[in-house]
């Protein structure tokens, strides 16, 4: 029987900070840690699994444990090496905080710090997964890591950094681990496979590196699994994909065409063969996406970057060169949000291979529209006056066709139903246009009559700065001339009468006056109504009699006025005759109040007593 199988990851565990791969940051600090023997008492291990955490805090270990140690290169031979390599719990004990998480699991640990190393010169605790404590468990491991007994040192290895107490952390020299990039990860594969005579061809070990995610780890695993299939035979990238289950370039690049080409019908039978193959909904949306991803990097970035970025060969790219051209960079993205859309939709749904279906059905039906630079066109000619026959194109985006057809459709002074028109124009492929048809420019908006009285009015109102005092005018007074020279206004009642005649009140008329006619001189006159003034249909009252104010009238009044007070009160160039002011102001809102219609009166009520214009 042959001798028990080592899984490749193990047996090809890095043994020093030579052969550790891809973190020459954390080796070049250890080394001279080492060398200068500046050992710290507590280590903090950070970053994604696979990335060498727990082999380096072993290779540490035997640095410090070795008979020869503390050395760069412990010999491997001696029985200290020998334990550790092995897992043996004598001098470095390895703990699991996942499964050892309890205050009383971390206090067993404590009372066994005081015993003095057996073999080696230090008593070392690997902590892996350490995030994983419990806050009492933190707690008591505190006072320890703080003053640790001598020649005892703590080696806390975590991949969620942030779970750990800023207490604990602040007691540790921290190594951040980084993803270790492609090409270590490739070429320490290769390394691997000439070792156990694999035969894998290149691509094989790019696609197992860009699928570990930065983890050596998980890359050696795959190889392992693989290496099955590499002695009969060479491995190939398909071989990768078929053991992931992830989908083949090709078969993805003839979805896409269909896609692009909106051909539903042909995307749908090609999507069946993929799903009838073993491939989950889920995972084809995914594996979609991240084609979509590639032809976009392939449009838009330098030819030096797509390999580093994508881990395609050279001719893949070239395949995606060849869509890119047919595509706008905006398109591709709305590609991208449609599909994580239902990436989305499909994690959630009953029946995922239904959402699948809809999902490609919509993509493949994106030529109900034009490409964003045919619409830019047609909307420079609909506003020339000009219309052009359209360009045909193999794919749009809608929401960029939507947002264009808003903007148009909100265009000042267009008519309704030729913008309607637009968009059933905008919305089909096939466009017949009648020779018949003729185009005319939509008709300019008449300009307001400067010399009409109710616009010169209306106006006027609304250069006046005072709130109730300008819902009072447009309530009660009536407008009999207003020019440049001479403004006339009538109120019914001789209390409104004297109210604009003195002062204060006539200065807001003098003002709003010389803002709307930039004269100083415009005669203000205030009177009561005679027979020979116009009648003004807008500007009549109800001659009713004042209702007296009620009790909840009469609270948001006062409610009122004290905002009123308030707010002239902040204002710095109205702090003389502030009083005075507030008075007018509040006779105003009494006024308006008294004598509004029981329309107003319910605005009020709405309001909280204010006016909103």
């Amino acid at each position: 029987m042959s001798e028990t199988y080592v899984p490749l990851y193990r047996k090809y565990r890095p043994q020093t900070l030579d052969t550790l791969v891809g973190q020459e940051h954390i080796k070049r600090t250890l080394t001279s840690a080492i060398e200068l023997g500046k050992i710290s008492h507590a280590f903090l291990f950070t970053g994604p699994r696979g990335t060498g955490k727990t082999s380096t805090a072993r290779i540490l270990a035997k640095s410090l444990n070795c008979k020869n140690g503390p050395t760069l290169h412990p010999c491997g031979e001696c029985e200290s090496c020998k334990d550790i390599t092995n897992s043996i719990p004598i001098d470095v004990i390895e703990i699991d905080a996942a499964s050892n998480r309890k205050v009383e699991d971390t206090q067993n640990i404590l009372e066994k710090i005081q015993y003095v190393p057996v073999l080696g010169k230090y008593k070392i605790y690997i902590i892996d997964e350490v995030h994983m404590l419990t806050n009492h468990a933190f707690n008591a491991l505190l006072k320890t890591l703080e003053e640790p007994p001598e020649n005892v040192i703590f080696i806390l290895a975590t991949t969620e950094v942030h779970k750990v107490l800023d207490t604990i952390k602040s007691r540790c020299q921290r190594f951040d681990f980084r993803r270790i990039t492609t090409d270590d990860i490739v070429k320490h594969l290769r390394y691997i496979s000439d070792q156990e005579k694999i035969k894998i061809t290149d691509d094989a070990l790019l696609s197992i590196a860009k699928n570990s995610a930065g983890g050596m780890r998980d890359s050696i695993s795959l190889l392992d699994q693989l290496s099955l299939l590499g002695v009969s035979k060479e491995i190939t990238s398909d071989d990768v994909n078929s053991v992931l289950g992830r989908i083949s370039f090709d078969v993805l690049k003839n979805l896409s065409d269909k896609i692009i080409d909106s051909s539903p019908n042909d995307a749908l039978e090609i999507l069946n063969e993929i799903y009838n193959s073993g491939n989950e909904p889920l995972q084809i949306l995914t594996n979609l996406s991240e084609y979509f991803k590639n032809l976009l990097i392939v449009k838009n970035c330098k030819n030096d970057l797509v390999t580093e970025l994508t881990g395609l060969n050279s001719l893949q790219t070239d395949e995606l060169k060849k869509q890119q051209g047919k595509l706008e960079t905006q398109q591709i993205v709305f590609l991208l949000e449609k599909i994580t859309y239902y990436i989305k939709e499909v994690k959630i749904a009953s029946n995922q291979h239904l959402w699948l279906e809809v999902a490609i059905i919509d993509l493949a039906n994106l030529t109900e529209n034009t490409m964003l630079i045919d619409l830019n066109n047609r909307l420079k000619a609909l506003e020339s006056g000009n219309i052009a026959e359209p360009r045909h194109s193999s794919i749009s985006v809608k929401q960029p066709v939507q947002n264009i057809i808003k903007e148009e459709n909100n265009t000042p002074n267009k008519p309704k139903e030729h913008s309607n028109e637009h968009l059933k124009d905008v919305q089909k492929t096939e466009v017949i246009k009648d020779e018949n048809d003729t185009f005319s420019p939509p008709p300019m908006s008449k300009k307001a009559d400067r010399t009409d009285i109710i616009s010169m009015w209306e106006a006027l109102l609304g250069n006046i700065n005072s709130v109730p005092a300008r819902a009072l005018l447009k309530q009660m007074g009536t407008p009999v001339k207003i020019t440049k020279d001479e403004i006339i206004i009538t109120f019914k009642t001789e209390n409104f009468v004297a109210q604009y005649s003195n002062t204060n009140k006539k200065d807001l008329l003098v003002n709003a006056a010389k803002i709307l006619f930039n004269n100083a001189d415009t005669k203000i006159t205030v009177r009561l109504p005679i027979s020979d003034d116009s009648k003004i249909s807008n500007a009549q009252t109800s001659d009713s009699e004042p209702a007296e104010l009620s009790q909840t009238e009469k609270k948001k009044i006062d409610k009122q006025i004290e905002k009123i007070e308030e707010n002239v009160k902040s204002e710095p160039n109205q702090k003389q005759d502030t009083e005075q002011q507030v008075k007018s102001q509040k006779q105003d809102l009494i006024n308006l109040t008294n004598f509004g219609s029981d329309q107003e009166k319910m605005v009020l009520e709405l309001f909280d007593g204010k006016f909103v214009e």
